[in-house]
């Protein structure tokens, strides 16, 4: 799923009506009454409202602001072949300069070889920052440890790490978009097979997925932000002030990051 598609229904069990969905649908009304002369996308707009709302709860409300006729939609083809889902207040008449701008921003992160810097960078930034913290690599993009693999799908870890005699299995996901959730489920089940903790640094999970991984006797390292290389900064900082994303381009993981996980760490020694 790219960073500027929909939420996927598909990838996620559809749960009935959520008390949310309406209070969402009234937020969501109020955002496009302040914003009547902007064109958003989709994705962006669950990103942007994430910290009060699941991403498929804004999802479901912005489709029901379409039926009611309350936002106007229009899909269209990226350079990239992906499709992205603009949206705009039904008011907003003159909107096709302001869609024009967005997704030319758009296809410039969306490059494929912009997204493959990024997802690579975050794996090094999560590597280095597991290093300085002196944890020895047992693994990198594999399914098996100690002898006992995992056979059941073609799934690995992007790496497994030592310290003290506890092992944890890392997944990173650098994206604006949660991971697909049969994958966060499947990549459990693997950790969990290894006999190694289950760790995902990734820069937004739900909190019901946070539970289900901690029920797990895993631990969710929350980036907060997707993390472009030094040298993409320019792109990074006009993402984040022309789209409002929660990007940067850091050097390194924040202090933060790694001492929270190693107090975590420290309870399970």
């Amino acid at each position: 799923m790219a960073d500027y598609e929909d939420f996927d229904f598909a990838d996620y069990e559809k749960k009935s009506f959520d008390y949310k969905e309406a209070d969402a649908k009234a937020a969501l009304e109020d955002f496009f009454e302040k914003s009547r002369e902007k064109v958003f996308f989709s994705r962006q707009v669950e990103v942007i409202h994430e910290d009060k709302y699941f991403h498929w709860i804004t999802n479901r409300a912005i489709r029901e602001l379409i039926r009611e006729g309350k936002i106007r939609e229009e899909k269209r083809k990226l350079r990239t072949g992906g499709t992205i889902h603009l949206i705009w207040h039904r008011n907003y008449r003159y909107y096709k300069r302001s869609a024009e701008h967005l997704v030319g921003l758009v296809e410039e992160y969306a490059d494929p070889r912009i997204g493959e810097v990024i997802g690579h960078h975050a794996e090094g930034m999560v590597l280095a920052g597991f290093a300085r913290c002196k944890f020895i690599m047992q693994g990198e993009n594999t399914r098996e440890f100690r002898g006992k693999i995992w056979e059941k799908s073609e799934h690995d870890l992007d790496f497994i790490f030592e310290r003290d005699l506890v092992t944890y299995g890392i997944e990173v996901k650098n994206t604006l978009g949660y991971m697909g959730y049969e994958e966060f489920g499947i990549k459990i089940r693997l950790s969990v097979h290894l006999g190694v903790r289950p760790v995902f640094a990734v820069r937004m999970m739900p909190k019901t997925w946070i539970k289900e991984l901690i029920d797990n006797g895993g631990y969710a390292m929350i980036l907060k932000y997707q993390l472009y290389p030094v040298g993409q900064r320019e792109l990074a900082r006009r993402v984040a002030g022309e789209l409002g994303l929660p990007v940067d381009a850091p050097r390194a993981l924040g202090s933060g990051t790694m001492e929270r996980f190693m107090r975590w760490d420290e309870k399970n020694v």
